[in-house]
């Protein structure tokens, strides 16, 4: 996925009320910057550190910027969750998913389960449907070499709510999919953080038992482009 337009180079002051960033850009104006992550964003928020941010393409939105990345420890992380999808979906399309190719057809948000939107669907004649739920993924609590991505960030009723659609996919005979993109590449391998979130990390043991897949695969994140490059192996329970 390449940004539309060139991103604005700045440091972070602080995020408030959620969606609300102020961003100190280098010519010393602070701006506020939309933050499209509803997360608890634990680990990618450091005061002064240095992130990105894309002006808006409407002149009448009510703030005129909105936070893609922050660089940790020298590494890029995209932070903005509305990106997941659209990176899958053409990753998918450029046959890069090697569990995911070989479908004529891809659908993105298409009702499904109780109330829900599916961000993917696979479909190709004469095999059942695939449906990949997409999770961002920008936790690394552990800034060594050996620190892992992680999920979630926060407790997610919502995302165990997924999971239990997805397995409920999978006993009417479809194929169904879990993928957590980690938008960072200093990471050699993903976990689910159940001392977060236990009731998300029990959710996913019992999806794995009803055979809802799960892949994992990592970015490479810059100014220009975020692009993925490869699975990580994942430590689903410990």
């Amino acid at each position: 996925m390449k940004f539309e337009a060139p991103l604005i180079k700045g440091r972070f002051v602080k995020r408030y009320k959620r969606f609300f960033a102020d961003v100190i850009l280098e010519n010393g104006e602070i701006v506020v910057a939309h933050c499209a992550n509803s997360g608890s964003m634990l680990a990618v928020k450091p005061e002064g550190a240095t992130v990105w941010i894309s002006p808006a393409n409407n002149p009448k939105r009510k703030l005129q910027y909105t936070w893609e990345i922050i660089q940790i420890e020298g590494h890029n992380v995209g932070i903005n969750t509305a990106h997941p999808n659209r990176i899958v979906a053409e990753a998918i399309a450029a046959g890069e998913i090697a569990e995911l190719t070989g479908y004529e057809m891809q659908r993105r948000e298409v009702k499904y389960g109780k109330n829900s939107r599916i961000d993917i669907i696979l479909e190709s004649e004469g095999k059942p449907p695939c449906y990949v739920e997409v999770k961002n993924v920008t936790m690394k609590r552990d800034l060594t070499a050996e620190g892992k991505a992680e999920f979630p960030d926060s407790v997610t009723t919502r995302g165990a709510k997924h999971l239990v659609e997805l397995a409920d996919m999978v006993a009417q005979g479809h194929r169904a999919v879990m993928f957590y993109l980690v938008q960072r590449d200093d990471c050699p391998s993903f976990s689910v953080a159940g001392d977060i979130d236990p009731g998300y990390e029990a959710g996913l043991a019992v999806a794995l038992k009803a055979g809802v897949e799960v892949v994992c695969y990592q970015c490479r994140v810059s100014p220009e482009e975020i692009s993925i490059t490869g699975p990580l192996p994942m430590d689903l329970l410990s």
